[in-house]
């Protein structure tokens, strides 16, 4: 299993808890499972389990020696998990034999807190810390906290993803490491399994409707991923001619590994193929391979391939499983997300469509290397689209010239993704508060159809956010140069802010007027009122007279 593991970083292999004593080990690790639909396992409770005795009654017993070797054959034993999220013990990686263990298997997020935090955390506490107390006393020593800590300050700093946990709840550290990681989990509509512990040889993940998402390296490991998730071939490969010739061979060599009969269709790049015509191709190539109901299609490509074949794939025989592999910025941080899939008709973009959401959503950042410029550039426009609405550092950090932000793409990458994620888990089916993520294509799916899409999408949503965001001040909803700092965001990466002039302005209005988010006379707006805060839902009628 560690071969497999390994080659799957941050797929489904286990995510360990660590840091001192009182740094919230447990109890974010209940809820980071929870989050994620994964099994639990506190490393102490299942030492408790194993032996029948308490922490305390093992030290008092054995010393810290015999209670070592039970911790290490605990640890031998959770690291057979395929997934779930490990609470460990403040000193079970001190020895390099159970560090070098855990590291092979899973990744680590070290916790750490204030000393005046811990003791806090430990005075309240109801689980025993033997190296803390002295004999015949329950509440912690804060000389040897001190000295524990002391000694083991270099140990705990030595760990690549470092969580703080001082004056945060729970659902903020769940979603910080959460974003760190790479890591999410989408609830589907029926509510969560709970996390039922048992033995764990026999730990099954608990069952859940949602999908998977994981910033992985999916390119050469897509089969082994596939396969622990429990999908069936044959499976139908979907992407275009512009992706297939850096990409395909890769995902079929991965998929063929495991034992995957596979077949690739290759359409034609661009937002043209998404026609009711190139629907039906899919649905006969689907046939033709052998598809049924447990089969798999994988989407490997920009929006437009993950929208077709999300939606071939949501009405082929009622609904088939699907993967989503994003190759292109902007369906990374976008168009992957959400379940909605979708063609495009005459009149608009999306007017006919599905939700159906992916099994597993698979992200790997090395895609982006070969994306050319101007389809990074373009992607760039959801993510500060995304720090506007809901993290003003990921709008800082989107501050900054191209080859700059470039540097930080993985970490603008699971920013912006965290930012949707909030969103549609709140409103999976666009009933309100998701209306937040239409910012800037009400004017941008009108500049994009009248431009006949020689307007790239991302910068289609660029212009719209400037323009939207004026309609915002000029009704006194959004703070006084809101719009030119938006914009100054957008110049800075080269996208571009203003609508063309060759474009008529009518022909934008009229296509305003055809959008899905039009209710009556009205056309509905998702305007930004600051940097970190958009408002859904503001019904505006005279367009014409606000935006030009």
């Amino acid at each position: 299993m560690t071969d497999r593991v390994n080659s799957i970083q941050y797929f489904f292999n286990p995510i360990f808890l660590y840091g001192p004593p009182g740094s919230g080990k447990t109890s974010v690790g209940r809820e980071l499972a929870k989050s994620l639909a994964l099994p639990f396992v506190d490393l102490d409770q299942l030492i408790e389990e194993q032996t029948g005795k308490s922490i305390q009654e093992i030290f008092d017993e054995q010393g810290e020696d015999g209670f070592r070797k039970l911790e290490k054959k605990a640890l031998q034993d959770v690291a057979k998990l395929d997934w779930g999220v490990i609470a460990l013990g403040g000193g079970t990686l001190l020895t390099h034999e159970n560090k070098q263990l855990v590291e092979q298997v899973g990744v680590i997020a070290s916790l750490s807190a204030s000393e005046s935090v811990l003791v806090e955390r430990l005075e309240t506490g109801q689980v025993n810390r033997p190296l803390l107390v002295n004999d015949g006393e329950e509440t912690p020593d804060t000389g040897k906290l001190r000295a524990l800590l002391d000694q083991r300050a270099g140990h705990y700093a030595s760990f690549k993803f470092q969580i703080g946990t001082d004056s945060k709840g729970p659902d903020e550290l769940v979603l910080e490491i959460e974003t760190t990681l790479g890591a999410f989990h989408v609830r589907g509509m029926a509510a969560r399994a709970g996390n039922a512990r048992g033995k764990v040889s026999g730990l099954a993940r608990p069952v859940s409707t949602g999908y998977d998402i994981r910033i992985s390296p999916a390119l050469d490991s897509l089969g082994v991923a596939l396969r622990m998730n429990g999908m069936s071939g044959p499976i139908v490969i979907v992407t275009d001619q512009n992706v297939a010739e850096g990409y395909l061979s890769r995902i079929e060599r991965s998929l063929q590994a495991e034992d995957y009969p596979t077949r690739a269709v290759i359409i034609p790049p661009g937002e043209e193929s998404k026609t009711m015509v190139i629907v039906s191709q899919l649905w006969e190539a689907f046939l033709d391979a052998g598809l049924e109901r447990g089969s798999s299609v994988v989407a490997l490509g920009g929006g437009v391939v993950g929208d077709l074949a999300g939606f071939a794939a949501a009405t082929y025989m009622r609904g088939i499983p699907w993967v989503n592999v994003p190759t292109s910025l902007l369906a990374m941080v976008d168009a992957s997300l959400g379940g909605k899939t979708g063609v495009d008709l005459p009149q608009g973009k999306n007017l006919v469509g599905a939700f159906h959401a992916p099994r597993m959503v698979l992200v790997d950042p090395s895609a982006l290397e070969t994306l050319p410029r101007d389809e990074q550039r373009s992607g760039m426009a959801e993510v500060i689209k995304a720090g506007l609405i809901g993290d003003p550092k990921l709008f800082n950090l989107s501050r900054n010239s191209l080859e700059v932000i470039k540097e930080d793409f993985e970490e603008i990458i699971r920013r912006a993704m965290a930012v949707k994620i909030q969103v549609i888990e709140a409103d999976p089916f666009e009933e309100g508060l998701r209306a937040v993520l239409n910012l800037g294509h009400t004017v941008g799916h009108a500049v994009e159809k009248v431009s006949n899409y020689t307007i790239r999408h991302g910068e289609a949503v660029a212009i719209g956010m400037v323009a939207e965001a004026r309609l915002s001040e000029r009704i006194g909803l959004a703070e006084r140069g809101l719009a030119d700092e938006i914009a100054d965001a957008c110049k800075l990466i080269g996208l571009p802010v203003d609508i063309p002039e060759n474009l008529p302005r009518e022909d934008i209005l009229e296509a305003m007027k055809v959008d899905k988010k039009r209710e009556g006379a009205k056309v509905k707006f998702a305007l930004p009122v600051k940097i970190g805060e958009v408002r859904p839902g503001v019904e505006v009628s005279d367009i014409e007279a606000l935006l030009w």
